[in-house]
């Protein structure tokens, strides 16, 4: 790839993450008063915003790929991530739906790609004992993740 069409792909890369940006701002605030994300869709703006910062991320892993050789450093480090983002999502994805069938109407989970940390975000009131058990024994099984490293938090959203 020559050096020009390097540089109009990283240009159009760099516009397109500037175009998201601001359409993700303004798509995420309420039209009549302003407020950026209520407790009633929380669980729907936090997937959104997930989605669109994931295919961000995916799109500028691409262009990396695109970029360098087959076997240079940089491609190897790109490919890496991209499959490491990608095992990330599916785990969420699975951890969701396991979390959800403990009885919960919704469930987001943030698997840290930096660190060791699961966070989850339960539909609910409150958080008891038995029910933070639960998910923690999930967790360990399912994924093995160790109990120091989950964060539960209950967001209470009527549906």
């Amino acid at each position: 790839m020559s050096k020009t069409k390097k540089i109009i792909v990283m240009s159009s890369l760099v516009l397109l993450l500037a175009v998201t940006a601001i359409l993700n701002v303004v798509l995420a605030r309420d039209g009549s008063t302003g407020e950026v994300v209520t407790t009633a869709n929380y669980f729907s703006t936090y997937r959104a915003e997930r989605t669109t910062t994931r295919s961000e991320e995916l799109l500028q892993l691409d262009s990396v790929i695109a970029l360098y050789e087959e076997g240079s450093q940089k491609h190897e480090e790109a490919v890496d991530l991209k499959l490491k983002l990608v095992d990330i999502m599916e785990n969420e994805l699975v951890l969701e739906t396991m979390i959800k069938s403990l009885g919960f109407s919704d469930a987001v989970v943030s698997i840290g790609s930096e660190s060791e940390n699961v966070n989850v975000f339960i539909n609910s009131d409150e958080l008891d004992y038995d029910t933070a058990l639960s998910i923690y024994n999930l967790l360990k099984n399912e994924a093995g993740v160790d109990a120091g490293n989950i964060i539960i938090m209950p967001v209470y959203s009527q549906i």
